[in-house]
């Protein structure tokens, strides 16, 4: 006969696919370890899995071994898909669909960490739900999946979807998981004993302020670069960005070549250009759409400052990841 505390203890399953990110996986597991060790109970068990059974290399060239097969999860509270890079080659993996949504029927909840949203967006499980992936990964996944709702925070619930960013972000989201069924002291106590020294909400920003990623501290110019990245599909022009600021175009051309060392001309091309790469290497969109949507207005000249930045082709780009 099962004891109160085995009826009470949660199962965690892992799923990860090929080039999953360790410290995306690593943030999801050790809350689960610190939470029994701290309460001195088995407040969780977990299990590690893959498509096939076999052993899943990390994206760090680590190779894990499992505990089974998708197939062989036979019960769990949460099931938590982990992937990271090269989400764009993640397969539609049948059998994996299968048994999600066999354990969604038997009252489980599933989610994903990192870029495993792309996954579980591309299999149908997230229509009608709020979702959350990694910031770089954010724009090609709105391009292929224009109908669901995805945010830039760090992770997300609504109802039984557990989406996060990755990163240390599946830490935020396990404290969070821990919170709502143990309270919140011993989440805090875990996230102490993690020297995490607060638990982040899921609305907080994923990217390092613009600020401290740029190195500068000139508001007016911080204010133009954060427009530029806002208007990537439609770009402004050099005036235009510096009458938005109360800047003339010269003022706004010495202020890049001060603190950013080129043109607003060469600078906003490198975004956009760089925009068009993550689209490139995640989507399989038509290069002619994707130098559309980065703002340029023919294959052409998409083509001509592409290979003058990156010394290739957008079409020797999708070449070479293959």
């Amino acid at each position: 006969m099962q004891s109160s505390e085995d009826l009470d203890r949660q199962f965690i399953a892992f799923v990860l696919l090929t080039d999953y990110t360790m410290i995306s996986f690593s943030s999801s597991v050790e809350p689960l370890r610190i939470a029994n060790r701290l309460s001195g109970k088995r407040l969780y068990d977990w299990g590690v899995y893959s498509v096939d059974g076999e052993p899943v290399m990390a994206s760090n060239g680590l190779s894990i071994n499992v505990d089974g097969s998708v197939a062989d999860i036979e019960r769990a509270d949460l099931v938590l898909v982990c992937a990271g890079v090269n989400v764009e080659r993640v397969q539609s993996h049948p059998a994996l669909a299968k048994q999600l949504r066999f354990l969604l029927s038997r009252g489980s909840s599933i989610g994903s960490v990192c870029t495993g949203s792309y996954y579980l967006a591309k299999a149908g499980f997230l229509n009608d739900y709020r979702c959350t992936i990694h910031w770089e990964n954010i724009n090609s996944f709105r391009e292929e999946f224009p109908d669901i709702d995805v945010s830039s925070e760090l992770y997300e619930v609504d109802r039984n979807r557990y989406t996060c960013a990755g990163g240390t972000a599946a830490l935020d989201m396990m404290l969070q998981f821990v919170a709502i069924q143990h309270g919140h002291r011993l989440a805090m106590a875990i996230a102490e004993s993690s020297l995490h020294h607060s638990i982040r909400r899921g609305e907080e920003a994923q990217r390092i302020d613009l600020r401290a990623r740029l190195g500068i501290t000139h508001r007016k110019l911080l204010d133009v670069v954060q427009i530029m990245e806002n208007s990537i599909e439609d770009p402004l022009s050099c005036s235009q960005l510096a009458s938005t600021v109360g800047l003339s175009s010269r003022q706004l051309e010495r202020l890049f070549q001060k603190y950013l060392g080129c043109t607003p001309t060469r600078y906003y091309l490198r975004l956009r250009l760089e925009q068009a790469q993550s689209l490139l290497r995640q989507t399989s969109q038509p290069i002619l759409q994707i130098a559309i949507s980065c703002g340029f207005v023919s294959a052409s000249h998409f083509t001509k400052c592409y290979r003058e930045h990156f010394q290739r082709t957008p079409s020797e780009e999708r070449r070479s990841l293959q």
